[in-house]
C-alpha cells in the first residue's frame, strides 16, 4: 500500500473547510453500517463470485497510488453494489487526461480527503503571541469513477493484478510474515496474538480445511501485533466482549483484509461473530470507522514497509 496514499489532485480552500464535518462523517459511517446490517462486508465482498473482480486494493489508474483508510471501503462498496470489473479509479480530469471520458450518464462515487488548515485569524494570533498555530482537521468530498465507467482511455494504465491460486504454500505471505520481525509460532489448535509476551500463534497449516485460511489468519494475528508500544503503539486490550476489544478486532479484520488484497489473496472474515459488536461501536461513534480503517492501514503498511525493506536487503545482498 502506498505509503500516505490520498485522493489525488485535493487542495483544500485556504480559509475554510468545504463541508460540515459532521456531514460526512455520519453520511460515510451510514453507509458502512447499512452494508454490515444487509450482511455484506465491505473488506471482503468485492470477490468470491466467478469473473468477479480480483483482489486488490482500490488505486487510481493513472498515477498507480493506492487509496487509503476509509476510502478503501467506499470503493470496494462500490465495486460490490455495481459489478465494476476493476479497482481502478480515475477522477473526471483525470479520465481527459488519460486519453478518455467518463462515459455519458456514469455517476460517480465519493470518497473523502482528510486534512488541516490554519484560519487568518489563527495565523495572525500566533504571530502577536509566538504561540504555535493551532490547526483545525477536516473532511472534503471528492468524487472518482471506476475505470469501467470511462471510456477511449489509453491502453497501459494500471493494470489489476491477477489473483493468486489457493496453494498450499504462498511464498510471498510467507516472506511478510519472515520479515515481520514478530515472534512466530506454529502449532497448537487456536491462532492468537499474545500482548503480554508479544508473539503470534497459529495452527500448523495442514489443519485449516482451507490451506490459504493458514495465511489469512496469520496477517489477522499479525495486524495485532503491529499494534505492541514497539511498533505503533495501539491499545491493546484483551478483556472480551469490551467496545476497545471489538475496535481492536475491527482494525485485524480489515488489516488482514488490506494486507490479503495487497499479496493477491482473496479476503474473508476472520471473526464474523463480531458483527454486532462492530455495529455497536460504529452507530455509537461516527468517526470510529475513519479511526478503524486509518489504524488498519498503518498496520498493513508497517508490514509492507518491513517486508519491501527485505526483499530490498536481500537483492543488494545477492548483488
Amino acid at each position: 500500500m502506498a505509503k500516505g496514499a490520498r485522493v489525488p489532485n485535493v487542495s483544500p480552500r485556504r480559509n475554510a473547510p468545504q463541508e460540515p464535518r459532521a456531514n460526512l462523517y455520519d453520511e460515510v459511517t451510514a453507509r458502512i453500517v447499512g452494508e454490515l446490517e444487509a450482511g455484506r462486508v465491505p473488506w471482503v465482498q468485492p470477490w468470491g463470485r466467478p469473473g468477479g473482480t480480483a483482489p486488490g486494493l482500490p488505486r487510481n489508474a493513472l498515477t498507480a497510488r493506492h487509496y487509503s483508510g476509509v476510502n478503501v471501503l467506499i470503493l470496494w462498496g462500490a465495486v460490490i453494489e455495481h459489478g465494476f470489473p476493476s479497482q481502478g479509479w480515475l477522477t473526471f480530469r483525470q479520465a481527459l487526461e488519460a486519453g478518455g471520458s467518463v462515459a455519458k450518464g456514469e455517476r460517480g462515487t465519493t470518497v473523502v480527503y482528510a486534512d488541516r488548515f490554519v484560519p487568518e485569524a489563527e495565523k495572525a494570533r500566533a504571530v502577536e503571541t509566538g504561540d504555535a498555530a493551532k490547526t483545525i482537521p477536516f473532511l472534503k468530498r471528492f468524487t472518482v469513477f471506476n475505470v469501467a465507467q470511462c471510456e477511449g482511455l489509453r491502453p497501459g494504465l494500471a493494470p489489476d493484478p491477477a489473483p493468486l491460486p489457493d496453494r498450499e504454500i504462498v511464498p510471498v505471505a510467507e516472506s511478510v510474515i519472515a520479515a515481520s520481525g514478530v515472534a512466530f509460532r506454529i502449532g497448537g489448535g487456536e491462532a492468537f496474538y499474545s500482548p503480554s509476551h508479544d508473539f503470534v500463534a497459529v495452527p500448523p497449516q495442514p489443519a485449516f480445511f482451507d490451506q490459504i485460511n493458514y495465511y489469512r489468519t496469520a496477517l489477522h494475528e499479525l495486524t495485532h501485533a503491529t499494534g505492541h508500544p514497539a511498533r505503533l503503539d495501539r491499545r491493546q486490550v484483551t478483556a472480551f466482549g469490551t467496545k476497545d476489544y471489538a475496535r481492536e478486532e475491527l482494525v485485524a479484520e480489515m488489516g488482514s483484509a488490506f494486507l490479503c488484497a495487497a499479496l493477491g489473496i482473496v479476503p474473508t472474515v476472520r471473526h464474523a461473530d463480531y458483527l454486532a459488536s462492530w455495529l455497536d461501536v460504529l452507530r455509537a461513534d461516527n468517526r470510529a470507522i475513519f479511526r478503524a480503517a486509518s489504524a488498519a492501514t498503518k498496520a498493513a503498511d508497517w508490514l509492507l514497509d518491513r517486508h519491501r525493506a527485505h526483499v530490498a536487503a536481500s537483492a543488494g545482498a545477492a548483488a
